[in-house]
């Protein structure tokens, strides 16, 4: 198994945990969290160290993840992500054993499959990605970078999901919809036509609240 380090120790890294050792593909060798975090563990795993030192474990393990979690903004995890690269890391694709996703889908680096989650052929997902537990992203729908598709959550065929997005639990979006970059879609929302301004939005029928 390939050696891998988690960046973030709170409770989506506990559910990254439990994908990646199904995976039997990464061997966890620790987690980088808050300075005051250091030597506490997270399931069966230890805090090694901060993000600030990612680059002395290199040399022993060039595969991380980011196991921030994305509730609303993306910014911390793509300034993570950028670190990583930065630093000549890598950050693979995990995905779970009982996900499934279609040999015609496509899956940029640094995104998680969460159990049970459905990408169909013909969907793209960028980089960066959450995907959770659940989800379904059907047909030729398109989600951007950095984007958090929580649980159970419907994305119709050909559906466009801007950068930075995150969508809530159980929320549904409507096939052919487009919704613009740097949105929030509260849980359980139904999004039967285009979001074109970037704000939050909650409700069905939708409608904006900041």
């Amino acid at each position: 198994m390939k050696p891998i380090i988690l960046i973030g120790g709170g409770g989506h890294c506990i559910s990254c945990i439990d994908v990646i050792e199904q995976t039997g593909l990464y061997q966890i060798i620790g987690i980088l969290d808050l300075p005051e975090k250091f030597g506490e563990k997270v399931l069966n795993y230890s805090v090694i160290g901060t993000d600030k030192v990612l680059e002395h474990f290199l040399s022993d393990c060039s595969d991380f993840l980011i196991t921030v979690g994305q509730i609303r903004s993306s910014v911390l995890r793509e300034k993570l992500f950028q670190k990583v690269k930065n630093a000549g890391g890598n950050l693979p694709v995990i995905i779970s054993p009982i996900a499934h996703v279609s040999n015609y889908a496509s899956i940029e680096e640094g995104t998680i499959v969460m159990h049970h989650a459905l990408i169909n052929a013909g969907a793209t997902v960028g980089k960066g990605c959450i995907i959770n537990t659940k989800a379904l992203i059907e047909h030729e729908a398109f989600v951007g970078n950095f984007c958090h598709i929580s649980t159970a959550t419907v994305i119709n065929g050909r559906t466009n999901i801007g950068d930075y997005c995150f969508i809530g639990s159980n929320t549904v979006i409507a096939n052919d919809t487009n919704v613009t970059a740097n949105t929030v879609i509260a849980a359980g929302s139904q999004v039967l036509k285009n979001v074109d301004k970037s704000g939050t939005y909650i409700g069905h029928p939708l409608y904006k609240i900041k």
